[in-house]
């Protein structure tokens, strides 16, 4: 009973998103208060049908409800409770109704701290935001029903698949969708002030909240993914650049420069007109990277689905949104005249610096991950573009980056000079040279990456540090001036050290890792690098839901045991898939990274060993980043955003 009214639930909350869309704004162009007001609770209403919805569902998957197609073809009744929960997201179905239950979010969020807005400007951003609504609410009832019943339901499930058994990518779909969802928010503010005609310093600093949250959101769900590769996979990488890995990537790079351009249009009143091109670009990408991950157009290790028809759907979803918005930006154009003058050399100059790296790093991204396509399409020919591609036309854009943002931060507005910018970090740079030169001596044979990266991160983090103590003057109690700073400053701080402190761990593991794979015999050690590796014995045991061979080895340094470590290779025999569950010896300096393979012929066992400095920073940056933009969520200054601006938004005549 519960799985109909779900389905019933989410009948509803696409007829009041249809109502939403459009009464609001018939309101808002007519001046109309009370067709205004429906915005709001519609926005509520839509978002607790789609909870309640969202609910049945997750109660069909905990309750193991074979009686619903989705549960059998996703669960298992022997699977674990977190699995069984994690089920409700991890197929395509489910996972479509979790985007529109978090894009149904963000609308009632607009509607309940939203109240700062004009009223008809606010009526614009929800009634856009139930648009995006509608489309996909159509999208799940007329393509992707997830309530849909048997009429003979099986005795059990087909069970999830087993790579996405795992605490990793229990959490990281929802992370990654708030993020990607999230940019719906931004993309409705966007289309609301073209809509308006007006773009201003109040309209940048309402912005800027729901453009953080996705950002912060997308950082932690691209890092969760990031961590589930590296260990779950049995690679032993942190990044493959596989197309749904770029899917994610593309639009965290536009949310990162629209952050940036949006403090322009807040302060300056400047780049108007690029910051709401980035806001229609950034959601754009986050719609691209579902058709990617739905239309089975490129193929994934963790893509959803394989279906051209519903990929048909989201194209013409991505041509609508995306298309519609920019032709409405190049009608609007004209109003939005920047009002602040800047230099090249200047605060505004360095963040449109900035931008232009992100954007430029984004677009680069993107034809890596298309071409293979346009190839095959247009030249008849079929192409891998992989890592090699990547890291070559990828890297130097953020080592540009990583010079210029230390200097860009320290730049005053409006016009500046390098010198006077350079002075209070020349002490920063000199060290980070230094720390630089004495990794090139100490390495042999080694790639430059590796200075370059220590650089860059002894840079970027001592730049921000400088630039924090440089808001504290001079003289006495510098500390509790410091302790009172706004907590954007700090938030600052922390993401553009977190930046540094994963550019680190990048080199790191890219420079000086190295790996050792033969076959093991029980009782014979070996050594790989400093450290020796015993191979102990093989066991077989059974877990919940799948059948396990566990190898027993020793990790020891200079005859001292460093761990007990218990590579797993998986096999699950509902969906006949295997997995590897490698065994990795952690801390700040490396990782030791043990995988076990197959039993040979001959006898032994094969075994791959990989040592990885400096791996955990790469996670521990990115935990930077998301806590600086937490730090900077949080700051007083979004939670009155524009606030001052309400009494002079313009009067909307009453109906």
């Amino acid at each position: 009973m519960i799985t109909e009214l779900g389905h019933f639930a989410l009948i509803l909350a696409f007829l009041v998103a249809i109502v939403q869309t459009f009464v609001p704004l018939i309101g808002a162009h007519k001046g109309w208060r009370s067709w205004m007001s429906v915005a709001e609770p519609a926005a509520s209403a839509q978002f607790m049908l789609t909870a309640f919805a969202f609910g049945a569902l997750m109660w069909a998957f905990i309750s193991s409800d074979f009686s619903l197609l989705l549960v059998v073809q996703n669960s298992h009744s022997a699977k674990p409770m977190l699995y069984k929960i994690s089920g409700t997201w991890g197929n395509h179905e489910g996972s479509m109704l979790l985007w529109v239950l978090i894009v149904s979010l963000f609308g009632a969020m607009a509607a309940w701290f939203g109240t700062n807005l004009p009223p008809s400007l606010r009526a614009r951003v929800l009634a856009v935001q139930a648009a995006i609504g509608v489309a996909f609410f159509a999208f799940i009832l007329f393509t992707s029903n997830p309530f849909t019943r048997l009429a003979v339901p099986p005795f059990d499930g087909q069970d999830l698949n087993p790579l996405l058994q795992d605490p990793g990518l229990a959490f990281h779909p929802p992370f990654l969708y708030l993020g990607y969802v999230g940019l719906s928010m931004t993309f409705s503010f966007a289309v609301a002030a073209l809509l308006e005609g007006r773009v201003d310093a109040a309209w940048g600093r309402w912005v800027r909240p729901w453009t953080l949250a996705a950002w912060i959101f997308l950082t932690i769900g691209i890092a969760l993914g990031s961590w589930w590769a590296y260990y779950e996979l049995g690679w032993g990488g942190f990044w493959f650049w596989d197309p749904v890995e770029n899917a994610s990537f593309m639009p965290w790079l536009l949310a990162a420069a629209l952050l940036h351009s949006a403090i322009v249009v807040e302060k300056r009143e400047s780049l108007k007109s690029w910051t709401i091109l980035l806001a229609i670009l950034a959601f754009g990408f986050s719609l691209i990277g579902t058709f990617i991950v739905r239309s089975g157009l490129l193929t994934s290790v963790h893509a959803f689905a394989n279906d051209p028809e519903r990929g048909v759907f989201i194209l013409m979803i991505l041509g609508f949104f995306t298309g519609g918005a920019l032709i409405l930006f190049a009608v609007r154009a004209g109003t939005m005249e920047a009002k602040g003058v800047f230099g090249l050399v200047s605060r505004e100059g360095a963040l449109l610096t900035n931008n232009i790296l992100l954007a430029v790093s984004c677009f680069v991204v993107f034809v890596g991950t298309m071409w293979p396509l346009v190839a095959e399409m247009f030249f008849d020919r079929k192409l891998s573009v992989g890592p090699p591609f990547f890291n070559m036309a990828f890297t130097p854009f953020m080592l540009v980056l990583g010079l210029v943002l230390p200097v860009g931060a320290m730049l005053p507005w409006k016009r500046a000079q390098i010198k006077t910018a350079m002075y209070p970090l020349r002490y920063a740079f000199v060290l980070a040279l230094a720390i630089a030169g004495l990794v090139w001596a100490m390495q042999t044979g080694r790639s430059v990456l590796g200075p370059i990266g220590v650089f860059l991160a002894a840079w970027i983090v001592m730049g921000a540090v400088i630039d924090l103590m440089s808001r504290t003057g001079r003289g006495a109690n510098r500390f509790g001036r410091m302790m009172r700073l706004p907590r954007a400053d700090w938030g600052k701080l922390l993401a553009h050290s977190g930046l540094g402190i994963t550019m680190l761990g990048v080199a790191g593991i890219t420079s000086w890792a190295y790996e050792d794979i033969r076959v093991a015999q029980v009782g014979q050690p070996y050594d790989v690098g400093a450290y020796t590796i015993a191979l102990n014995g093989v066991a077989d045991e059974e877990g919940p839901n799948y059948l396990a061979t566990i190898a027993d080895i020793t990790l020891s340094r200079d005859g001292t045991v460093l761990s007990e470590m218990r590579p797993e290779k998986r096999i699950y025999p509902v969906a006949q898939m295997p997995t590897t569950e490698a065994a990795i010896n952690a801390n700040l300096a490396r990782d030791v990274y043990v995988v076990i393979g197959d039993e040979q012929d001959a006898g032994g066992w094969a075994v791959r060993v990989y040592v990885k400095p400096l791996t955990s920073w790469i996670w521990i940056g990115c935990l930077l980043m998301a806590l600086g933009g937490c730090f900077s969520l949080s700051d007083r200054r979004f939670r009155v955003a524009a606030g001052a601006r309400k009494s002079n938004a313009q009067p909307v005549p009453a109906e």
